[in-house]
């Protein structure tokens, strides 16, 4: 498979810049896989496409503010973008000028030197091991001194920064939002819970593949970055005692589910890093229905929702998207897929 084949032509103005107040009142595209038919919705309508016994199931992974400005004692720049916890006292981050930043370096943080972090060696993925003062540090430096790690696509502001976290989000050690699940409110849960719908809770904390794009033309080529996955005994019972389909929320939730699946789709409980890329091909194990927001051109995940509904389907309904004016990625509008 090449990477070309999953190019679509997106109108820089059809990007979302910020997020819709109530966070229901986004649109919602239905496609049913087997028909190709499409709806055009809106995201506070997705209880009518739920019946008793289903279940959703939700990342509730919550953002750190990971992008972190800080400097050298030299007084140079330098932006760091924490991306996971690999050892207590030790991140994995994107640094910025890396070049500059040989082992060893210090980069101080705040007005005086107290505050400060060390440079260590380059990771496999080309990010680098920071390290912390001490394990304890790591959270009280980086609600400190960090900002939202907001997409590069979105250029303004984020004035309210919960915008940028799910309403169930617990879970701290992502560096984006699982975004399919920012439209929900506390009364669109309400309500589907009250329809006899079941809801279950994963956890994986979005990395580095977020932020780097694939490169390889032949897609067999990439090789994904490890992100660490995670469902509790509790919820793993819950997904295998399901009597009606097991709809996904995120793409994250759907390579959790999968990678901690049986062949028969009954998943296992515990904590695992998982490097799976799903392409057209993959026989889903546990994954029913899905849904999602829409994603970058000759993405891991435009790749991911091809699996799950065909390339073409989904390339035509992107196409009708883009034709309807509907708002892309992070803060943009839902997909259904059926």
């Amino acid at each position: 498979m090449r990477l070309s084949d999953f190019d679509y032509d997106l109108p820089p103005e059809l990007i979302a810049q910020h997020p819709l107040t109530p966070r229901d009142a986004s649109r919602l595209l239905v496609l049913h896989r087997e028909s190709g038919r499409i709806e055009h919705r809106t995201f506070r309508d997705l209880p009518e496409y739920l019946r008793p016994g289903d279940l959703l199931v939700l990342n509730n992974s919550r953002v750190l503010p990971a992008r972190v400005y800080g400097r050298k004692p030299t007084g140079g720049a330098v932006e760091l973008l924490f991306l996971r916890r690999v050892a207590p006292g030790q991140w994995e981050a994107l640094c910025s000028p890396g070049r500059r930043l040989p082992p060893g370096s210090i980069v101080l943080l705040g007005e005086g030197e107290a505050d400060r972090l060390e440079i260590g060696e380059r990771t496999e993925a080309g990010g680098r091991i920071v390290h912390f003062p001490s394990a304890e540090a790591e959270l009280d430096l980086l609600e400190r001194y960090g900002s939202m790690p907001l997409p590069p696509y979105i250029k303004a502001a984020l004035e309210d920064p919960e915008r940028y976290q799910t309403i169930y989000s617990r879970e701290r050690g992502s560096a984006a939002a699982p975004t399919a699940g920012l439209h929900f409110t506390p009364e669109l849960m309400d309500r589907i819970r009250g329809m006899g719908v079941e809801i279950a809770e994963v956890t994986l904390h979005v990395g580095l593949d977020t932020f780097r794009p694939i490169k390889e033309e032949n897609l067999d080529a990439h090789r994904m970055h490890a992100e660490v996955c995670e469902i509790s005994p509790e919820a793993a019972e819950t997904i295998n005692a399901r009597k009606g389909r097991l709809l996904a929320v995120g793409t994250t939730s759907v390579r959790t589910l999968e990678s901690m699946a049986g062949e028969d789709g009954q998943v296992q409980s515990g904590q695992e890093e998982t490097r799976l890329f799903i392409t057209p091909g993959y026989r889903f194990k546990a994954v029913d229905a899905m849904l999602t927001n829409f994603h970058l051109p000759k993405s891991t995940l435009v790749v991911l929702v091809s699996a799950f509904a065909g390339r073409e389907r989904i390339l035509e309904a992107y196409r009708e998207a883009v034709e309807e004016r509907y708002r892309f990625f992070s803060f943009g509008d839902a997909m259904l897929l059926l």
